[in-house]
């Protein structure tokens, strides 16, 4: 027996934090392959309609966005059916939004733990709950932004690294539970882009000497490998694939 890839014709894909970097990128590129992509944000509203208009200009009806902020109980719950209620199926979920900042012990705050956790932990298990009966129905798949941190420490950045360690295990968990009907997987990215805010050169190239590959990777390396897992890998699941020029192999 053959199962051939799936084709994306027709597919809507939910991807968090989709307006900008790594997201938009993803959307860019699963949007390329036939998916129609529901756009979420939480405060980028701008790029996230331009994101949308210029979707729509290739593919008319292929975008929307929709907005809410994934640390509030009440949003997380109607996000699906805010979705739903313009599309009329789901197909693929991508829980790519993200808080990252360091917090060094001895100054940590409930704030910042509830917000790291929520971000990257809580809204993809509460997400991927509310998806589920929709994704039975179309057989369709998850997929999680990891981390290459989430197995490797990163210095001052205690809450961070256990949420995404966290999120990797939830995404086997969810493996586990959902097959055969829903695949789930993740991406665990190195060096692709650097923060909004810039890294001092220094601190950058002691990064890209770690990488066997010697240089940072490319916002398109990672939704490449998104589009693998939903596209071509029917028989793959409980997965995280690092994305990282070798990185992780150790430094």
């Amino acid at each position: 027996m053959t199962i051939e890839a799936t084709n994306l014709n027709g597919k809507w894909a939910l991807i968090t934090g989709a307006g900008k970097r790594l997201g938009e990128c993803t959307a860019r590129t699963l949007h390329q392959h036939g998916a129609n992509i529901a756009i979420h944000y939480r405060g980028s509203e701008k790029p996230a309609q331009e994101l949308a208009d210029s979707l729509n200009g290739i593919r008319e009806g292929s975008a929307i966005t929709v907005q809410a902020d994934l640390l509030d109980n009440d949003a997380l719950n109607s996000l699906i059916d805010k979705v739903l209620e313009q599309t009329g199926q789901l197909d693929i979920l991508v829980n790519n939004a993200s808080s990252f900042y360091p917090t060094p012990l001895g100054t940590v705050t409930e704030e910042q733990w509830l917000d790291l956790i929520g971000s990257n932990l809580k809204a993809p298990l509460f997400l991927s709950q509310a998806a589920l009966p929709h994704l039975k129905k179309t057989e369709g798949c998850i997929v999680n932004i990891v981390d290459i941190h989430s197995v490797r420490p990163l210095k001052e950045h205690t809450v961070y690294g256990p949420a995404k360690a966290g999120l990797a295990m939830l995404t086997r968990t969810l493996a586990k539970d959902l097959a055969p009907e829903v695949r789930v997987n993740g991406v665990s990215p190195g060096a692709i882009l650097w923060p909004d805010e810039g890294m001092p050169d220094k601190v950058a190239q002691t990064i890209v000497n770690q990488v066997p590959m010697k240089r940072v990777g490319d916002p398109t390396d990672i939704a490449r490998t998104v589009l693998f897992l939903v596209k071509d890998a029917p028989y793959i699941t409980g997965q995280i694939i690092a994305v990282d020029g070798g990185r992780s192999v150790g430094w």
